[in-house]
């Protein structure tokens, strides 16, 4: 097919509350026609899929990648924090595409990092990113994601995985007060039942029982705020927390792929408490690494600041795979 008649494709990212929407111009990697629906307001990704088609006057375009909060391993993917379950070839069929690829929302988020510009990036620490040398990205939403990049001369090789389900590490005694606190109520404790947004409002219980106080619960958002504004020590003890432990996993992330092309924290929570990050623990513990700590400083830290890295990853995985 001539590479005119397939500038445009329709990208999305599906997370556990939303789902967004856009048109992406190939050549230039441009998105418009950005539309935000809630997940619950369609019984399907599909129902969803076409919606958008239909309103924006895009019926035309048979080229769609998407960007899903789960693992993708084959033909059937189902949502780890949402009821859609769905064939993949079911859908490309329904709806007469000629490509439909779907991927794991943090895969996509690491093919965006090579095409996110430097405003888009809010740097802390030494070290710069190296764009030929391996690259990881984590964040925290609704759950935790974790994925690297691969650079190769035939371009990217996203690596998918689920980091933010292995085992989280306690380090003092907060922490091992906040491990035990954590394992009555779920039993196994991973670094997503910290950092996240259910993991925030788990910590702030976690660190009310740590400091003996009796407080009702707070919503993440409220947590955020009160941090934010210093109406609430144990929020602020909170968010602290948070980024002492962000820091700790972004660490052991660049020391398992030497990611010298940098480690990103990319999600929705990072950028709005930015203005907490450099007087916390995150740096800190990212460069706390024992005999390796000389190495990770040498690795550069950032955080993601653009709106949409999930559909520019999704238009560049697209883009290189109808390249090659």
């Amino acid at each position: 097919m001539a590479k005119a008649q397939i500038r445009f494709a329709i990208v999305a990212d599906i997370g556990g509350t939303n789902a967004r929407f856009s048109r992406v111009d190939l050549d230039t990697l441009a998105l418009d026609k950005v539309v935000v629906y809630p997940c619950a307001d369609f019984a399907t990704l599909s129902l969803a899929l076409q919606y958008y088609r239909e309103q924006q006057e895009l019926t035309d375009i048979a080229h769609v990648a998407v960007a899903i909060a789960c693992p993708v391993t084959g033909d059937f993917v189902k949502m780890t924090n949402f009821h859609w379950e769905f064939s993949i070839a079911q859908i490309k069929a329904e709806l007469g595409l000629a490509e439909f690829l779907v991927l794991n929302d943090f895969t996509a988020v690491a093919m965006s990092l090579p095409a996110i510009g430097d405003a888009e990036l809010v740097k802390t620490g030494a070290g710069e990113r190296d764009l030929t040398k391996p690259m990881a990205v984590l964040g925290a939403g609704t759950g935790l994601g974790v994925a690297h990049l691969i650079p190769t001369a035939q371009g990217y090789i996203p690596l998918p995985g689920e980091g933010g389900h292995t085992d989280w590490t306690a380090q003092n005694d907060q922490e091992w007060f906040i491990q035990r606190y954590l394992a009555a109520h779920y039993g196994h404790v991973s670094p997503e039942r910290l950092l996240s947004g259910p993991g925030l409002e788990s910590l702030y219980l976690a660190l009310a029982a740590y400091q003996q106080l009796d407080v009702p619960a707070k919503t993440a958002a409220e947590i955020g705020q009160q941090a934010l504004d210093g109406s609430c020590a144990l929020s602020q003890a909170v968010v602290a927390q948070f980024f002492a432990s962000l820091g700790s996993l972004a660490g052991d992330l660049a020391l398992t792929l030497s990611t010298f092309g940098g480690v990103y924290v990319a999600g929705g929570i990072t950028p709005k408490l930015l203005p907490l990050l450099e007087q916390s623990e995150f740096r800190s513990r990212f460069e706390a690494k024992g005999r390796f700590a000389a190495f990770n400083r040498q690795i550069a830290t950032y955080i993601v600041t653009a709106e949409q890295p999930g559909l520019l990853g999704c238009a560049v995985y697209l883009k290189q795979k109808l390249a090659g």
